[in-house]
């Protein structure tokens, strides 16, 4: 039975190893970018999209480029007006085909043609501005691929940063613990000496457990975050990462703090509304009308792949459609409110941004100003647990304020961390507007 009870402890640890070891990668701010920019999938995303619209474009160089077909047709007939003009492209016509009796009831007549067509379009006006609306929206897609990649490298700033906060907690919680566990047992002595009472430990004891819950939900932050971030950069394999540097206050110079109508995501938005303008005038020249060239070289014969007679033809056309029943009066003025709400969602999104730049500008203040109180605060948390850490191993202080200075403190380090948390993404987002 003890046997029996070895080999269930072994299976039992085998079983557990697995599932709870995971390994512990360090990475650096820099290597998740570089890692992001190439495998991110809404960068890849963001690319197909410029690759459609790139395509989109390339479709209208058909005004400029001819359109060639070719065609091999084969018949047999007995209608009178086939069969003679069959025989005349052909090239076989006798004088016997002109017997009235035979025109009029022709015997079978088989003809097979060969037809290279060319169109080529002159003049198409409202193909121009289609292919100026299409250019637009090319470069509004690479615009929106690199302001998509501008927020990943935000993403990953914040990312890597919550990272960075994970472990400080981490390392204040362990630190917390290690500390209560220690007046755990100078409670326990003194209860056992008969200084303290039994309600006194069980509070030391409460504290530990409270700690304990702390430490694992720190933990599973490291991990939350770990995990994040791999998702980022697409990476199948869900590991821990360690940051290879710290939690430290950064600054950044904000030079321009404006919001600039450079910037992709606002350019990308300009460039879309231009190209709505462009379409609404496409769709306005549709009323005037098109100049196309075209001809066609093609080959006769009464057996197939055959050509003993050939003929050519070339020409032009002048199309214009009047009316089609007030259908193109309807596209231009559906055109031209688009256009016109394109330009009103523009000044929307530009008076959008500058109210989130005046916001972040208030958000980084109020974190430097809670930046400078909070290690004020832990300055003097700090002082006021040596003293009562003192005096409770020397009987003078009770357990009650021993705990509470305790938890001041390790609640003013997490404070702390947490605001040079906030500042520095403060900082990051304010950059992350201005940026052109």
């Amino acid at each position: 039975m003890k046997y029996n009870m070895k080999y269930i402890a072994v299976l039992i640890l085998i079983l557990y190893l697995p599932v709870n070891a995971q390994e512990i990668i360090s990475i650096d701010k820099s290597e998740v970018i570089i890692k992001i920019k190439n495998r991110n999938l809404s960068l890849k995303i963001s690319a197909e999209e410029f690759n459609k619209a790139q395509a989109d474009y390339r479709q209208t160089n058909a005004i400029f480029l001819p359109n060639i077909t070719a065609s091999h047709t084969g018949f047999t007939t007995t209608n009178p007006l086939m069969a003679f003009g069959s025989k005349l492209n052909q090239g076989i016509l006798t004088q016997a085909d002109f017997n009235p009796a035979l025109l009029n009831n022709p015997t079978q007549t088989q003809n097979f043609a060969t037809i290279i067509k060319v169109e080529q379009p002159l003049i198409n006006m409202d193909g121009v501005y289609q292919r100026k609306a299409a250019k637009s929206k090319m470069k509004a897609m690479s615009l929106q691929t690199q302001r998509t990649e501008e927020y990943l490298v935000f993403e990953v700033e914040k990312a890597y940063m919550e990272l960075q906060l994970a472990y400080k907690a981490v390392t204040v919680l362990e630190k917390a613990l290690q500390a209560a566990n220690e007046n755990q047992k100078l409670a326990e002595n003194s209860f056992k000496q008969g200084y303290l009472q039994r309600a006194d430990v069980l509070n030391v004891e409460v504290r530990v457990t409270e700690v304990q819950n702390q430490l694992q939900q720190a933990k599973s932050n490291v991990q939350n975050a770990s995990n994040y971030l791999s998702f980022l950069m697409n990476e199948e394999a869900y590991v821990q990462y360690i940051p290879s540097d710290e939690l430290n206050i950064q600054t950044v110079s904000m030079i321009d703090t404006k919001i600039s109508e450079n910037r992709s995501d606002i350019k990308a938005m300009q460039l879309a509304s231009n190209a709505y303008g462009d379409m609404n005038k496409a769709e306005k020249m549709t009323f005037l009308p098109r100049l196309n060239a075209f001809g066609s070289y093609e080959l006769y014969d009464n057996k197939i792949f055959q050509a003993d007679a050939n003929g050519y033809l070339v020409g032009a056309q002048l199309s214009w459609d009047l009316f089609n029943g007030s259908k193109r009066f309807g596209k231009v003025q559906k055109s031209k409110a688009e256009f016109e709400k394109s330009k009103l969602e523009y000044d929307q999104y530009l008076s959008k941004s500058n109210l989130e730049l005046n916001k972040a500008k208030r958000m980084l203040m109020d974190a430097e100003n809670k930046l400078n109180l909070s290690k004020l605060a832990l300055t003097q948390s700090e002082e006021s647990l040596r003293i009562r850490t003192n005096r409770f191993k020397e009987g003078l202080e009770k357990t009650t304020d021993l705990l509470a200075a305790e938890t001041q403190f390790s609640q003013k380090q997490l404070e702390y961390y947490q605001t040079i948390f906030e500042y520095n993404y403060a900082q990051a987002y304010l950059k992350f507007l201005t940026k052109e």
